[in-house]
């Protein structure tokens, strides 16, 4: 069996396993939501830590909190910080709405462990009490949103943003080394007229760029921070000056520019500011669906489909067909859009239930977005490292597909009319013809007048069809 020790709280005593930090109202917690395996993301955990060490150092410049409490308080918050005590919360993201049992979680860790650094034993709850010291001027109404706050703020910032320019740069720098290959375009998956290679890599990187904008958009509002507000928003048992001083220490600390929200209400009754966020992640989803399909139908075949990409070979296979080569890492991006996709909904409808003064969706909002920062983060640097990067173009293939296109006879509209140009695009398909050889056999256009007028690198810009002369 478990070692454990015994601790009090208002409720009476409780058995905690010996070597962990948390206490009676984590373990009571852990009893009462036994649901599902999920823990809260360790990006919450560590975001605790930083607002628990802000906490206790805008206490201790506002006098709020003697030197010698303050500082062991900051030693262990900065190590909940440091991820060096993630295994000290066990707590489900299925707990109360308010995240108020992570916060107290944080405040028994971080009270036992200052504790334990001034020689006390675990449980003592002296010299620093969890609520009286470690949560001195906090409620969880207004430090578990700021905990999301900054969470979101780190993730968007070292997963999201890097990995969504890596992709970018990978296609642009695809999208400038193919510029000149020109190759049959595709509407409605049917033939169509000319494009480049390089134009369509190009499409892609323009909607990762214009998706970064749309994610740092949003970063404004994801910089108010609601703490101060305590209970209800009201500032109740909290310093005048707490949450200026909270924000400047985070900031500090951080980089970023956070500042207290002008209503403290708005952050902690409703959170529209993850909606907005999570939308634009959501945009995201859909713009790397777009391309991660795209590439993989211009690369199916090798032989029986469009075949104009060759997609790399990563060393996997199938298990029952030797050497078949698949675009995994497209299965995997569509695979992390679909997830984001349906936290959309969950975030949304999480949202949405802001009754009154307090929103209590908040561990399920923040997992949600979390989970879609990280997982678009990673699923587009690996996108952009396995596949953009390696992608190369079957030229041969590209050059056979542009000569057969009977869609290369828009060319001619201008010059015959388009029921003229109708009846060649018609005859070239039912008796296998060039479009050259069924424009002369109805007489249309002449071979020469053909070659002139039909160019596809002309096709490409505006009036490029009307300078081949005649």
């Amino acid at each position: 069996m478990t070692a454990t020790r015994t601790e009090t709280d208002s409720l009476g005593t409780i058995e905690i396993p010996a070597d962990r930090y948390w206490g009676p109202q984590t373990e009571r917690a852990r009893d009462l939501f036994r649901i599902g395996d999920a823990r809260l993301d360790p990006g919450v955990v560590r975001a605790t830590g930083l607002q628990k060490w802000a906490s206790a150092e805008a206490n201790r410049r506002l006098g709020e909190l003697p030197e010698n409490i303050a500082e062991p308080i900051k030693a262990a918050a900065a190590e909940v910080e440091s991820g060096a005590r993630d295994a000290d919360f066990p707590l489900p993201v299925w707990q109360t709405g308010s995240g108020t049992q992570t916060n107290m979680n944080a405040n028994e860790v971080i009270s036992n462990r200052a504790n334990e650094m001034l020689g006390q034993k675990l449980g003592t709850r002296k010299p620093i009490h969890p609520n009286d010291h470690v949560n001195r001027g906090q409620s969880s109404n207004d430090s578990f949103p700021t905990v999301m706050h900054l969470a979101a703020i780190q993730a968007v910032r070292h997963r999201l943003l890097p990995g969504l320019a890596a992709l970018h740069t990978a296609l642009t720098a695809k999208a400038d080394e193919y510029a000149g290959i020109v190759k049959l375009g595709r509407t409605h998956m049917m033939d169509a007229v000319p494009v480049t290679l390089g134009g369509e890599f190009a499409t892609w990187a323009r909607q990762v760029q214009n998706g970064i904008a749309r994610v740092t958009d949003a970063i404004p509002r994801l910089l108010l921070l609601p703490q101060g507000g305590t209970a209800a928003g009201t500032g109740l048992n909290t310093h005048a000056a707490f949450a200026e001083t909270f924000c400047a220490i985070v900031a500090e600390r951080t980089g970023e520019a956070f500042a207290p929200n002008p209503d403290k209400s708005e952050g902690m009754a409703a959170h529209d500011a993850f909606v907005e966020l999570h939308g634009a992640l959501n945009t995201v989803a859909v713009s790397l669906t777009k391309i991660a399909n795209d590439v993989r139908l211009l690369g199916s075949g090798p032989r029986a489909g469009i075949g104009e990409l060759v997609i790399p070979a990563d060393g996997l296979s199938s298990s029952i067909m030797p050497g078949k080569t698949n675009p995994t890492q497209s299965e995997a991006l569509t695979m992390v859009a679909a997830r984001v996709m349906g936290n959309q909904t969950t975030v949304t409808f999480a949202a949405a239930q802001g009754h009154l003064e307090l929103n209590v969706f908040k561990p399920v909002i923040i997992q949600s977005v979390l989970e879609s920062t990280t997982l678009l983060g990673d699923a587009a640097a690996s996108f952009a490292k396995h596949m953009v990067a390696k992608l190369e173009p079957n030229r041969a293939r590209i050059a056979d597909q542009m000569a057969k296109s009977l869609m290369l006879v828009t060319a001619l509209n201008p010059r015959i009319g388009y029921d003229r140009a109708v009846q060649i695009a018609k005859l070239a398909l039912a008796e296998d013809l060039t479009l050259k050889d069924a424009a002369e056999r109805l007489g249309h256009v002449t071979p020469a007048d053909f070659d002139r007028w039909v160019r596809p690198e002309d096709m490409l810009r505006p009036g490029g069809t009307l300078e081949g002369g005649g």
